[in-house]
C-alpha cells in the first residue's frame, strides 16, 4: 500500500474514531492522520491475534481494522490522561 493510501486511510479512520470517541474538537487533521496510521498498526496486531490479516489496501476491511485500532489508541490515551 502506497504512502498516499496510508494517509487517506489514516485520515478517514482517525476522523471517524475521533467522532465516535468525542475527541474531534481537540484533534486537528494531522492528529487524525497520525492516529489513523498508528491505529492501523494496532488494529493489524489485534486482527493477527485472532488469525485475520491486517490493513492491506484501501478498502472497507482495512478501514475497519484501522478504525478498531484508532478507537483502542484513543481509549488508551484518554485513560492515561485521566489519571
Amino acid at each position: 500500500m502506497g504512502i498516499i493510501a496510508w494517509i487517506i486511510l489514516g485520515a478517514l479512520a482517525g476522523w471517524i474514531a475521533s467522532k465516535m470517541m468525542n475527541t474531534d474538537d481537540s484533534m486537528g487533521a494531522m492528529a487524525n492522520i497520525i492516529v489513523g496510521i498508528v491505529g492501523a498498526f494496532i488494529g493489524g496486531f489485534i486482527m493477527n491475534f485472532f488469525g485475520k490479516s491486517g490493513a492491506y489496501g484501501l478498502n472497507f476491511y482495512s478501514l475497519f481494522v484501522a478504525l478498531l485500532g484508532s478507537i483502542v489508541l484513543i481509549a488508551l490515551a484518554k485513560a492515561l490522561r485521566s489519571k
